[in-house]
């Protein structure tokens, strides 16, 4: 009897996407450079990295940390989570500073958060989450975080017209916000069809 574990829904857009383009940057599943690029500066702005134990959950290529060091900020440590051998590997073989690569699927191990990070973002890793695989990741997330939690999110059907996406009202993700923390801020003015979310843990 076989004991292979079949891929989940969410994951196998990138495993498809693997097959055709290895570690490249199509099976990240952005729509282009610019877009992925729009997206890290919304996060970079929305909290402080410098110094910080960040933990990149989906990581990907690890292009995040990249990005990161190449506007100058110094993270203390970096930790990122892909369940996607190729994506883990080519972050690994980029042997950036203070990075370390854990491979696992952050939705069925949320243990793998807990390393103990003082910032948690997601960036592109919730879009193929169901609602209920979308709250468990992010009260996974907010519970792992040391000091905030950062994400983006799909926040209409511009951006999700493929039928693997799924994207979410601004409201009720807002609304989930501040049932964990009195601390929320959202930024919706860099993408048509795109929000990023902070909660902070010093209050709620």
């Amino acid at each position: 009897m076989s004991t292979a574990i079949e891929t989940p829904s969410y994951l196998r857009p990138y495993v498809n996407a693997a097959k055709h383009h290895g570690a490249a940057f199509g099976t990240l599943l952005w729509a282009s450079p610019r877009t992925q690029a729009a997206r890290f500066k919304v996060l970079l702005g929305a909290v402080n990295v410098e110094g910080q134990k960040l933990l990149d959950v989906g990581c990907g290529r690890a292009d995040l940390l990249e990005y990161i060091l190449q506007a100058g900020a110094l993270p203390a440590m970096y930790v990122g989570v892909e369940a996607l051998e190729e994506l883990a590997a080519a972050a690994e073989a980029k042997q950036l500073r203070d990075c370390m690569i854990v491979r696992g699927d952050f939705v069925r191990e949320p243990r793998l958060l807990d390393v103990g990070a003082d910032v948690v973002i997601f960036c592109g890793s919730l879009n193929t989450l169901d609602e209920q695989q979308f709250q468990s990741a992010l009260l996974a997330g907010f519970a792992a975080a040391g000091g905030s939690l950062v994400f983006n999110f799909l926040s209409s059907p511009k951006l999700a017209a493929s039928p693997y996406l799924f994207w979410r009202r601004i409201e009720s993700v807002l609304a989930m916000a501040g049932r964990l923390s009195d601390d929320v801020r959202i930024w919706q003015d860099y993408l048509d069809g795109d929000a990023t979310v902070a909660i902070g843990k010093g209050m709620g």
